[in-house]
């Protein structure tokens, strides 16, 4: 398997540290709001990668924080916290909108089948392993005190940017509201590793340290979580690609200068869903949530296969049509699954091991998801069984997690529904996904010509079909065709 590693820029082969087991940290959601469709592209794009890793056969560790303090609403140590900024938009407690928009994010990852983590830990569980990492870097002179607040010294450093490759406007997000210069710093880059009461005497949340009551910065967080939960060393870190710099790149820095060696070796950065004015962001207003793609009428598995149909490292733009359009592939793709009919035959293993060839050598592939999909599309094509193919099926989406055979196997329920009641209407399903409405008006037609009992227009119609390359099986209230 080759991941694409943010800090090397390049593909590289992936070997974990320990040959038992997969560490893998995720970066999680600041929870002063709900999340956006544009956050949860990233949080899919890494489930598919745990997901993967354990299917190859990998153990996998997966630990996530809560940023539940510390995160201001400038990503370079300026301006209120964002908790603290929902809190007073809501009238509520800071925990009462931590816990809120929690369990929004989770049941959000419910319904994209997003798999939760092994380990989630809210940032305000871990005061006193940030002291700890902090008071060693104070010690050994990677930090300093000024202002009331202790900051990393990245002078300190023999290198400090780490992700260099991206666009200056990925780069730049430290300074995207405004960021005025922090006097305290003795150097530009520098950052708070702990705030006290000297700064922000309305910080909700605070807690006795040796520098004074205060509370931590939001870079600390992640490196102090890591830590605690997967050790001195870690496989595969991921993130939106607006978490390169500063965060990763400051995380980099605190951790690698407490612990004295490299400590990351695979870095995966998701890139952006734009929309047509550009990236999403809450601070723009544009608020799509998984709840109002319900409320119009989506299934969010359908989002979650338009995120698939993309490779992670390319930006993403959404607009209602491409939404429309991953609903309809989707719907097709589930219809075309409801018509295979299992008949418990014998699982054909040279199928199986050419059809998992091709889906393995995709996703081996620095993760390529699009190509994986195509791969799904090979096994509705190929000769053999429909007992294979629901069981290739199956177990393709053990990564993909789309409920490909729950959803084909409800879907096949309601058309034998249909087929009792005789009330609902007439279902076409073309094996190939393929819409055509003269095919489809036909099939209705020759259904009526059936139901009349004038079957010599009914056959008269299975004949025009037969003529245009098209072959038609009858299914429970509908037809199923394709091309011969």
């Amino acid at each position: 398997m080759k991941l694409y590693n943010s800090a090397t820029r390049k593909k590289e082969e992936f070997v974990p540290n320990h040959p038992d087991i997969v560490k893998m940290y995720t970066c999680g959601p600041t929870v002063y709001h709900f999340a956006h469709i544009g956050n949860l592209r990233s949080y899919i794009m890494e489930d598919v990668l745990e997901k993967y890793l354990r299917y190859i056969g990998y153990n996998v560790k997966r630990v996530m924080n809560i940023t539940d303090v510390g995160h201001l609403t400038s990503d370079a140590d300026e301006g209120e916290d964002k908790m603290l900024k929902g809190a007073k938009r809501e009238h509520k407690s800071v925990m009462e909108i931590a816990k809120f928009y929690t369990d929004a994010f989770f049941s959000d990852c419910k319904k994209l089948n997003i798999k939760t983590p092994d380990v989630v830990e809210p940032a305000t569980n871990c005061i006193d392993e940030y002291i700890k990492i902090i008071t060693k870097l104070m010690d050994t002179g990677y930090a300093y005190f000024a202002g009331g607040n202790v900051y990393f010294d990245t002078s300190k450093l023999e290198r400090y940017y780490i992700f260099n490759d991206f666009n200056a406007d990925d780069l730049d997000v430290g300074v995207r509201e405004g960021v005025e210069e922090d006097v305290n710093k003795r150097n530009k880059n520098d950052f708070v590793l702990w705030f006290t009461k000297s700064k922000f005497e309305d910080q909700a949340l605070k807690w006795d340290s040796p520098w004074g009551v205060g509370y931590p910065g939001w870079h600390i967080e992640c490196s102090g979580i890591c830590i605690k939960h997967l050790g001195d060393d870690l496989d595969i870190h991921c993130g939106g690609i607006d978490n390169a710099f500063p965060h990763h790149t400051n995380e980099i820095a605190q951790s690698e200068s407490y612990l004295g060696h490299k400590w990351c070796n695979y870095w995966m950065h998701v890139l952006h869903l734009n929309t047509s004015s550009g990236k999403m962001s809450k601070s723009k207003g544009e608020f799509l949530t998984v709840s109002l793609l319900e409320e119009k009428g989506y299934d969010p598995l359908a989002y979650r296969l338009f995120c698939l149909q993309s490779h992670y490292r390319k930006s993403l733009v959404f607009s209602w049509e491409n939404l429309d359009n991953a609903q309809g592939t989707y719907n097709k793709l589930i219809n075309r699954i409801a018509a295979l009919k299992p008949a418990g035959e014998e699982i054909d293993t040279d199928a199986v091991a050419a059809l998992k060839s091709k889906f393995t050598a995709a996703l081996d592939n620095d993760l390529n998801t699009s190509l994986a999909v195509t791969a799904l599309y090979d096994v509705l094509k190929y000769s053999t069984n429909d007992d294979t193919k629901l069981a290739v099926i199956a177990d393709f989406d053990r990564v993909l997690s789309l409920s490909l055979i729950e959803k084909a196997d409800a879907r096949r329920e309601e058309l034998k529904k249909q087929a009792v009641s005789g009330t609902n209407e007439f279902t076409v399903i073309s094996e190939s996904g393929e819409s055509n409405a003269e095919i489809e008006a036909l099939l209705k037609a020759r259904a009526d010509a059936k139901k009349a009992k004038n079957f010599a227009e009914a056959d008269r119609i299975r004949e025009e079909l037969k003529a245009q390359g098209i072959e038609v099986t009858d299914i429970p209230n509908g037809a199923k065709w394709k091309r011969i």
